[in-house]
């Protein structure tokens, strides 16, 4: 059975159950600050688990793209050496929210598995939840004696709550589970050894395809439970696991959601899957990341430093890193593999095939950039090796290689052991998990339970139409966090503020109180559909009616630039070509920020006519006319333009300013004259076919106009109050030009002059002809006289010092021969002269230089010099 008919046969037979079946969401969230990526099937519903929300319909189905890399849920380190953890996978759920429970959810799997797929009921084993003392849960005999009606007593096991209690987080709703295993193992190896022995014990062919989790508790800050007064049914099945059990192959790299990949690797790199352990791990690496990056970037996730963006680049490396060490790929080849990808799943996921050239630039470009690192940091692990005395390397210098410059640890471990060299790993991982105490001790927070003052779920926001409101405090809680000290967190019943979201920041304004108290709410964010406040400190009275006020000044300024992103968006597709999508952006109260897809640098003229496009319809005084909840095919019909990776809901906000019409939840000008002036201040690349323009608006455009005159005044008075300032310029560059090469050929005079003094200088110390002496010469002059006078003699030593603008500079230069015979190191030298200037620096052993700030400690160190050869 093909996968896509697996995945098919999944999806009608839930549709055929009354469920919706809903498409799967991008894989990389933008509005919960507790996750960077879905990481289960649940993930996207959380707030109907929450109560936060309720569902069009109480049953849903789908496929369900995951991404576990980092965090709680990271099977990054375990990919490729096993044949079933990935870092993408597909997960095949079905969903209850407050609808059927246990019975039917362990009927309906049972049913699916053995009747439509058609599997052996002697190869299934299942799994329920044994109880747990501390939490003072018991044994789930519900779900047990469900399950015995389906099949036999001893193929039903007991989990702890490791293995079969699933928790949302640290505190959210949580439940019990049955999970699904399949004994996929020979006759022979049965009959050795029972598969129920082997459930949960990490055996290649004894696997989880199907956990079923029953949510009926509310895990409590104090780590209690509580009992949901509605019960959810979580379902999760491992679709890669199930085409392997279907397919009847040992390995989910064996099933042909991964078999085509396998096929271009080896056709690209001219290695056979099976053939050596070593290179079959690196093509199973790279067959799983090429879908984890690929998935990633349709979704509007690029490759970064920071966050999200950082987790994406780390996982191309690693890739990149596999097909470098064990494939022997020096070149980028891992885009090739996107074409392969877009055809087997694009038509379940079109995202692949229309985000197809962007996909390719992207991972190409990475490539590239990390082969350069993979080069400069084997250049500078030779340094190490060169610099090391025994045969261990310092753990300190491997991790400053990992952390600084990007190199694999594991790499550095590999060259080292060709090499005849120990790692000190103890050394390395010390200094690794200093670095992780930093970064967990900076992110650390804790979060209290909600404080229930009103029973509210249904909160609305009534900011599109006014800046103030008089509101109820409904629910708070108190964060804590190291950057932030104590926050609280506000629930009301309706609010005026914006939280943040579509690129657009949130909301700042006050509280006032009936008592004349008055709070400052910093920020506003949206949490698994609920609008958040957040506060320094707590109103006095907590029950009384508060009048919520936005500050008008940022929401007006925020809205200028946000209208501009609207308008920007069709000025570029106008200019530039429709091939121009957005890929991001970021709407601040002082500027925006602007990303969309775009092959090459921008014109200056084509700049000038998006910037004229933009300021055109400025002045053309557009109304804003504004569409609300109307269903998302009906806002599409009408020209809407939706974005890659947004979710949206069944109905949507579309925003319409003349011919642009884009689906949009953020808040907007009533009149594009209100913008004033659109103004670019600069254009540049962010990724492979990805620009970045960067403008402002209004006040902001005032300031830049008033900060650019007053700098032209200060200029025309330094020019005299030249008539024609830029002439004027153009006559002191060339001036300026005229006189450096004067000086440059004065410069090389002196050298010579210096040149023949000083061969006259040079003093015999052991064979060696030695010179140590300060001198009136910049690097290059230095550099220069060092390499002439090397031409002439083959056992020279010198040692150059200088004063340039204030900072000392040492230059040293050993014949080549001297290095190889006598062992004597230019970079050695100038490192440990350095510290008499107050500085360091390095070069190759024949020549290297040094810096500092204490040119008072020149004659010292050319004093020591002469130590060198005594």
């Amino acid at each position: 059975m093909k996968s896509q008919e697996i995945r098919s046969k999944f999806l009608r037979f839930f549709e055929d159950k009354k469920h919706s079946i809903v498409a799967s969401a991008p894989m990389v969230l933008k509005d919960d600050p507790t996750l960077m990526f879905v990481n289960s099937g649940m993930a996207p519903f959380k707030e109907y688990f929450l109560g936060n929300a309720v569902p069009k319909n109480n049953r849903i189905a789908d496929s369900q793209k995951c991404l576990r890399v980092s965090g709680k849920h990271n099977d990054l380190e375990e990919v490729g050496y096993d044949t079933y953890h990935h870092t993408l996978f597909e997960m095949l759920g079905n969903w209850s929210f407050g609808d059927y429970f246990k019975k039917e959810a362990i009927a309906w799997a049972w049913e699916l598995l053995t009747e439509v797929y058609a599997i052996d009921e002697d190869i299934l084993y299942v799994t329920v939840f044994e109880g747990d003392e501390e939490d003072g849960t018991e044994m789930d005999t519900e779900a047990y004696n469900f399950w015995r009606e389906h099949i036999s007593e001893d193929r039903i096991l007991k989990g702890d709550k490791k293995d079969n209690f699933w928790e949302m987080g640290d505190q959210g709703p949580c439940g019990p589970c049955s999970e699904i295993h399949v004994d996929i193992r020979s006759a022979e190896e049965k009959a050795k050894i029972s598969g129920k022995e082997l459930v949960n014990k990490d055996h290649p062919q004894v696997v989880e395809i199907w956990n079923l989790v029953f949510m009926q508790y509310n895990r409590k800050a104090n780590g209690t439970l509580e009992i949901l007064p509605n019960k959810h049914i979580d379902t999760g099945m491992g679709f890669e696991r199930l085409c392997m059990v279907l397919q009847g192959v040992q390995s989910n790299y064996d099933t042909d959601v991964f078999s085509p990949l396998i096929r271009e690797i080896e056709t690209i790199t001219g290695k056979n899957y099976g053939g050596n352990e070593k290179a079959d791990v690196a093509i199973r690496v790279i067959s799983d990341h090429v879908r984890a990056v690929a998935f990633s970037i349709a979704d509007g996730q690029l490759p970064s430093n920071t966050g999200a963006g950082y987790v994406i680049r780390r996982i191309l490396r690693r890739a990149v890193r596999y097909g470098f060490t064990f494939l022997n790929k020096k070149e980028p080849f891992i885009y090739r593999l996107v074409d392969v990808l877009s055809k087997r799943m694009g038509t379940a996921f079109p995202e692949l095939k229309e985000q197809k050239q962007l996909i390719e630039n992207v991972i190409k470009e990475e490539e590239q950039s990390f082969l350069r690192t993979l080069e400069q940091g084997l250049v500078l692990l030779n340094r190490i090796v060169e610099e090391s005395n025994g045969d261990t390397i310092s753990g300190e210098k491997a991790f400053e290689l990992y952390d600084t410059y990007g190199f694999p640890i594991d790499l550095t471990a590999l060259i080292l052991s060709e090499k005849n060299l120990k790692l000190d790993e103890k050394g390395f991982n010390e200094e690794l998990q200093k670095q992780k105490n930093r970064s967990r001790a900076a992110s650390e927070m804790s979060t209290d339970d909600w404080t229930i003052l009103t029973d509210d779920a249904e909160e609305e926001f009534v900011g599109y139409d006014t800046l103030e409101a008089n509101v109820k405090l409904t629910r708070y809680r108190k964060v804590t966090s190291k950057k932030e000290g104590d926050m609280y967190q506000l629930v009301f019943n309706l609010t005026p503020f914006y939280p943040e979201g579509g690129g657009q920041v949130g909301d700042k304004g006050y509280l006032e109180g009936t008592h004349g108290d008055v709070v400052y709410i910093l920020d506003t964010k949206k949490e698994n559909n609920v609008i958040i406040h957040f506060t320094k400190n707590l109103p006095e009275h907590l029950n009384e009616t508060f009048k919520a006020v936005v500050d008008a000044k940022q929401r007006s300024r925020t809205e200028c630039n946000h209208t501009a992103t609207h308008l920007l968006h069709q000025a570029l597709r106008e200019v530039l070509g429709t091939h121009v999508e957005q890929k991001g952006s970021a709407v601040h109260s002082k500027y925006l920020r602007f990303d969309f897809s775009h092959f090459s640098k921008m014109t200056v003229e084509e700049l000038r006519d998006v910037e004229n496009f933009v300021n055109r319809r400025i002045e053309g005084k557009l109304p804003l006319e504004e569409m609300r909840n109307v269903p998302k095919e009906e806002a599409i019909a009408a020209g809407a333009m939706s974005l890659f990776g947004e979710k949206y809901g069944d109905t949507v906000r579309a925003i319409k300013f003349g011919k642009s019409i884009e689906l949009c939840g953020g808040t907007h000008v009533k009149n594009t004259s209100d913008i004033w002036h659109f103004k670019i201040v600069s254009e540049g690349a962010v990724a492979a076919g990805i620009r970045r323009i960067e403008a402002i608006t209004n006040d902001a455009v005032k300031d830049f106009y008033f900060e650019n005159n007053r700098a032209y005044f200060e200029m025309k008075d330094l020019l005299n109050n030249a008539k024609e300032p830029v002439k004027a310029l153009q006559v002191l560059q060339e001036e300026n030009s005229n006189l450096k090469k004067q000086i440059e050929t004065l410069l090389k005079d002196k050298a010579k002059n210096i040149k023949s003094v000083l061969k006259n200088e040079l003093t015999e110390i052991n064979g060696i002809q030695f010179l140590a002496k300060k001198l009136d010469l910049d690097a290059g002059g230095l550099k220069n006289i060092a390499f002439d006078l090397g031409s002439q003699f083959d056992n020279l030593f010198l040692l150059f010092g200088t004063v340039q603008d204030g900072k000392a500079l040492l230059s040293c230069y050993i014949s080549k021969e001297l290095v190889s015979n006598k062992g004597l190191n230019a970079g050695k030298v100038v490192r440990e002269l350095g510290k008499y200037i107050q500085g360091g620096g390095g070069g190759q052993p024949f020549f290297a230089t040094a810096g500092g700030k204490n040119p008072d400690g020149i004659d010292e160190a050319l004093t020591k010099a002469r130590d060198y050869l005594i």
